[in-house]
């Protein structure tokens, strides 16, 4: 299965008073970048939901973000710690008894001081419980939107595969015209430029140069490569890397056809050889 290494999901869940959402994003990567931003009370679980991730995703740079918010409709939005607070305002007061001119601080400045506000205890099992339902369920949208878009550069690659063989198959076509071609060509400027010519010797130069043009053994290197492309395609696997590799191979052949070719349409064909393969190229970098 294909899957492509952009993606985004998000969904959330209720657990006793709090609202707890879950967001997946992901973009490409060379391995399995996994970062986790999680508020100080879901901190552990940490190492669960990080185990988790990595058990479904082989590559990309994941960012998985868990946020939570209390339903006020359930009774206080939090719960005001009195201790903390007496000892706040006398180190306040300590400290402006030192202060020439010392300030005054509203409530909502106290309730803001770490500490203050308490949130109402939920079981942790619990609380870790309903965290993991939550973030399988969005793994599940993360990974299904992965597959689909796989599915599409899956169709993009083999579109272009097909158009390859197609100019591969216009090259050996167009190839035994070419030397054709060359041999007339040098015959005749060779007739033109010594009166009493060797075409014994020259017969053998023209068999040198027939055998350092022809392309015979690249095309068939090119068509391999792509047979392995198209065949890497349907691999369940994570073939990213795999098809890498093979758009470098594919690289080096059309380089070889162009630097080999004689022909304006050769050159040409060459030409867009390369182009597919830099969009395949482009295209493979979102695959996992």
């Amino acid at each position: 299965m294909i899957r492509s290494m952009t993606a985004f999901a998000g969904s959330e869940i209720e657990i006793g008073d709090l609202t707890l959402n879950c967001e997946l994003r992901s973009v490409n990567h060379r391995y399995c970048d996994i970062s986790l931003r999680l508020p100080d009370r879901l901190r552990f679980i940490e190492a669960d939901l990080r185990a988790t991730l990595a058990a479904k995703i082989n590559r990309g740079k994941v960012e998985c973000t868990l946020n939570y918010k209390k339903q006020a409709k359930n009774g206080p939005a939090f719960i005001i710690n009195t201790d903390a607070v007496a000892t706040l305002l006398a180190a306040a007061s300590s400290i402006e008894q030192q202060m020439q001119a010392p300030l005054s601080f509203s409530a909502l400045e106290v309730l803001a001081f770490p500490g203050i506000q308490q949130e109402p205890d939920i079981d942790k099992e619990q609380l870790a419980l309903g965290v993991a339902k939550l973030v399988d369920k969005t793994l599940a949208q993360f990974m299904a939107a992965r597959e689909r878009e796989g599915a599409q550069l899956k169709t993009l690659l083999e579109e272009r595969c097909a158009k390859m063989l197609d100019f591969a198959a216009q090259a050996a076509k167009r190839m035994p015209e070419v030397l054709v071609l060359i041999r007339n060509r040098l015959k005749d400027r060779i007739v033109e430029l010594v009166a009493q010519p060797d075409f014994d010797r020259l017969e053998q130069e023209l068999v040198l140069l027939t055998q350092k043009l022809d392309i015979a053994e690249e095309l068939d290197r090119l068509e391999t490569h792509i047979a392995e492309v198209l065949r890497v395609l349907q691999q369940k696997d994570p073939v990213g890397r795999r098809l890498d590799f093979l758009m470098q191979e594919l690289n080096r052949e059309a380089n070889t056809l162009g630097s080999k070719s004689a022909d304006k349409e050769m050159t040409q064909i060459a030409i867009e050889l390369k182009v597919l393969i830099e969009q395949m190229r482009e295209q493979i970098q979102n695959i996992e």
